[in-house]
């Protein structure tokens, strides 16, 4: 079986193992411009040696984004920002991914560190969108129901945003179907009352993933590897299962979809998680086995052993890091020491590394 440091190729990339960078969102973007900060943060994880770094949720529409400070990718001037950002990391021989979004009813929040709560319009906040005028908690004001109008326009700004991701560099995209934001709304039935084509039977929840794929795959090329994220399952009773991310992930295999990024919950609060080591491991290898799809694996994932025996048992084919990065940026150097495994170095640490260990060489453009 391969091993954490085994390279993993997906359609005409092949990143150097199967670590990667989890999409973490910083709230640290004005007017959805990536930065030095995020230079800094992203830059680091490459230099660090995770093969895979993504940029965290990027919103394809202003009325997108988490927060006012969330990135965003709706317009041609954000690419040159994230060009820069591409360039450097696949200088450190690393692959740069964006996890393009759209955040539903769960929009138009502060920031973590400036509280909770939704923000007014006469604050600089918006009217969020969902599926159904149905609010994430009571307290909060309802967010409007989509018209179909309106779907198909977000469908466009995905295709749109993924066009700019192709011309600042990425070489990885993922669509965020998780965590409660608005394509997990339309799965779940707990947050989706339509009785349209989106909304009612499996088929008519899952249209609009299944869509925002099609159109996705359509503009990026075909030789560049496509994720979804999924939230597994909503932990509720009445909710999204994973018999249903089953399901739907056959039916996205043949619009595309290369890897799927296994997490779970997020529709509605105050849910039950039972949080543990590699707590959705498990997800992941059985939509793996069972779809024949390759899948990634978040959540509580901190210590090489663990990361290294979740490919070696064939539970996924890659590892998503996020808490541990921010702890560690250098952790994957440290797992590889640790397992007594061979990672290349950047040539300006090798003074430090392992005796043997080879300089890295940078990532060809895509």
């Amino acid at each position: 079986m391969s091993g954490l440091f085994d390279p993993l190729t997906l359609r005409g990339v092949t990143l150097p193992n199967r670590i990667a960078v989890s999409p973490m969102c910083q709230y640290s973007s004005e007017g959805g411009f990536a930065n030095d900060w995020h230079f800094i943060h992203l830059g680091s994880r490459a230099v660090g040696g995770a093969g895979l770094v993504f940029v965290e949720a990027t919103a394809v529409s202003p009325d997108g984004r988490i927060s006012p400070e969330d990135m965003g990718l709706w317009q041609d001037p954000h690419i040159d920002q994230l060009a820069r950002i591409s360039r450097f990391v696949r200088e450190q021989g690393a692959h740069l991914g964006i996890q393009l979004a759209h955040a539903g009813r769960k929009a138009s929040t502060r920031r973590p560190w400036d509280g909770t709560g939704t923000i007014s319009a006469a604050q600089g906040g918006w009217v969020p969108v969902a599926p159904s005028a149905i609010p994430f908690a009571e307290a909060d004001p309802p967010p409007h129901a989509l018209t179909l109008a309106e779907i198909a326009g977000i469908l466009a700004d995905f295709a749109a945003a993924a066009q700019r991701a192709l011309a600042a560099g990425f070489s990885v995209l993922e669509v965020h179907s998780a965590h409660g934001y608005l394509f997990h709304e339309f799965l779940s039935s707990l947050t989706n009352r339509r009785t349209d084509q989106y909304g009612g039977s499996f088929e008519n929840r899952t249209r609009l993933v299944c869509e925002a794929v099609a159109a996705v795959r359509a503009v990026w090329p075909e030789h560049l590897p496509l994720f979804v994220r999924l939230s597994t399952t909503d932990w509720h009773a009445g909710g999204w299962t994973l018999e249903d991310s089953i399901d739907l992930v056959r039916r996205l295999g043949p619009l595309g979809v290369d890897l799927v990024d296994c997490s779970s919950g997020g529709a509605v609060p105050h849910v039950r998680i039972p949080v543990g080591p590699g707590y959705q491991a498990a997800f992941a290898e059985r939509i793996r086995r069972e779809t024949g799809i390759p899948t990634g694996a978040v959540g509580a994932i901190t210590e090489p052993v663990q990361a290294d025996h979740i490919i070696r048992s064939g539970q996924a084919d890659l590892v998503l890091l996020a808490r541990e990065l921010l702890r560690d940026p250098y952790w994957p150097l440290r797992a590889a020491r640790e397992l007594g495994q061979a990672a290349s170095w950047p040539a300006q640490y090798l003074r430090s590394a392992p005796p043997g260990a080879p300089a890295r060489s940078a990532v060809a453009p895509v």
